[in-house]
């Protein structure tokens, strides 16, 4: 064989190898491309799901402040019920402290059968205080 022939075989051994490269290296770029393809579409639907979830978190935030301002009207009404309510209970005891409800209580529980030690403990008041209101009353 002559040098023309070992050069042409050595050519050709280069271009092989160089072919083998070539496949090689698309076969690479190839595999590349489409991991490149998945992570954008992965990206995409990450910032879809971001999405959705700001808007989920401003949809919680919007009945969050709602919440609070019914929690807020709630709290005002009842600081205003419980203010009619202690004008009603210091009513109340004025009430059942007056004299005229004490005689109208003495009088019909003592019509009802009850002695006058039970009428005086009731009332808070002492024995002679009860006698002397059913004295008054013409029932003693």
């Amino acid at each position: 064989m002559e040098i023309i022939s070992w050069i042409l075989i050595g050519a050709s051994a280069v271009e092989l190898i160089f072919l083998l490269i070539l496949f090689w290296f698309f076969s690479r770029l190839k595999r590349s491309e489409s991991l490149l393809n998945e992570l954008q579409a992965n990206q995409e639907r990450l910032l879809a799901k971001l999405d959705i979830n700001s808007q989920l978190e401003q949809e919680l935030m919007e009945s969050f402040d709602d919440r609070q301002h019914e929690l807020m009207q709630l709290d005002s009404q009842l600081e205003e019920r419980i203010q009619e309510l202690k004008r009603l209970l210091s009513e109340a005891k004025g009430v059942t402290r007056s004299p005229g409800l004490l005689r109208e209580i003495i009088t019909s529980g003592f019509k009802a059968g009850r002695s006058k030690t039970e009428l005086a403990k009731s009332t808070n008041l002492s024995i002679d205080e009860v006698s002397l209101i059913l004295s008054k009353n013409n029932l003693y």
